[in-house]
């Protein structure tokens, strides 16, 4: 089912919903597909209130209408709902710690804006809630050897009339470690001159500027030759165009992604388009020559503790400093002998 747009959403939504979606488009500058996530977020949370205050179950919430939910209703919330809100959503939801977090992050940016900024309410129920435990878990990436193999898939591949496009979504991915949303908006006009650089919008429409490598300027190159003549009336200045000639959708590069993980015998590793990114940072830093501070920049990361995460993938790195221990060739020797005048 397509995702709502966030007209329509905020159409669905209590006015105190619809204002807070407004502030955070127009005051904050924040792009139109996160104010969407923290919509439908907010929806579920509005949903599971209505229900449980009616003494409704809760294990299918899709038609519940929170339209008409007025202000005293979101006043008489309480820091113990929004908790049964974020059990509800791990235990009959199934969402993972990134999940729960995500709908928090919904719940107290939308109290912040009704306490702060609107003066609605006087005290904010989600303030003082911490967010939910991370797991320590490491990013799943390619191998080297299964990068190679993944493009060489795509360059054999001679009967896809796209291979040259695929074959440069796929570089710039495992190159650069962009996102999935900064590749598919992507411009022509966003590549400089002399094709050292790409201008990408990354979270909070905030810009950054990636530089290209050989690899990247030569996918670029033949792919872009591949356009010579072309009518861009339909796709305007996109640099990836779908099949129809219009801008490339983030559904379209998952669904090539996982075509050629499945081409190189890849698609049972659970790999993924957002895999990819790992896979550049992971390949970046394993070089050795990519501090993490860069690489924080690189990716776009706002912390640095996000981009450290790397820091501990390195297999190699970790084999390298083993072997440099001044003990790791010292090994067992052969017994001496012991003289046989010298014993008693």
């Amino acid at each position: 089912m397509a995702q709502k747009d966030v007209r329509t959403l905020a159409a669905e939504m209590p006015k105190t919903a619809r204002d807070f979606a407004n502030y955070k488009l127009a005051i904050e500058n924040c792009s139109k597909k996160t104010v969407s996530e923290y919509l439908l977020d907010l929806r579920t949370f509005f949903r599971f209130l209505l229900a449980i205050r009616s003494g409704m179950p809760t294990n299918d919430l899709t038609d519940l209408d929170v339209s008409g939910l007025d202000l005293q209703f979101v006043r008489d919330i309480t820091t113990t709902e929004i908790y049964e809100f974020l059990m509800y959503a791990g235990d009959e939801r199934g969402n993972e710690w990134s999940a729960k977090a995500r709908k928090l992050s919904a719940i107290k940016a939308f109290f912040k804006f009704l306490c702060v900024k609107q003066h609605l309410i006087e005290e904010n129920p989600a303030a003082n809630i911490d967010s939910p435990k991370r797991r320590s878990t490491l990013p799943k990436f390619l191998s080297l050897d299964e990068s190679v193999a993944l493009l060489d898939a795509i360059s054999e591949d001679g009967e896809n009339r796209h291979r040259k496009r695929d074959f440069a979504i796929l570089t710039l991915f495992l190159n650069c470690g962009m996102r999935l949303s900064e590749l598919c908006g992507i411009d022509i006009t966003d590549i400089d001159n002399e094709m050292r650089s790409v201008k990408v919008t990354g979270k909070g429409a905030k810009e950054r500027i990636i530089y290209l490598n050989d690899a990247c300027r030569s996918a670029l190159t033949d792919y872009l030759q591949t356009r010579l003549g072309e009518d861009f009336s339909k796709s305007g200045p996109a640099l990836f165009t779908s099949q129809r000639g219009t801008r490339i959708s983030p559904k379209t590069v998952q669904w090539l992604v996982c075509k050629h993980l499945k081409a190189a015998g890849l698609e049972y590793k659970g790999y993924s388009t957002h895999k990819l990114r790992h896979t550049a940072a992971t390949l970046m830093y394993q070089s050795g020559q990519v501090d993490v501070r860069v690489l924080k920049d690189i990716l776009g990361h706002e912390q640095l503790n996000t981009t450290q995460i790397y820091t501990h993938v390195s297999d190699m790195s970790m084999q390298s400093a083993v072997n440099a221990n001044p003990l790791a060739s010292h090994k067992i020797s052969k017994p001496k002998k012991k003289n046989a005048d010298n014993e008693s």
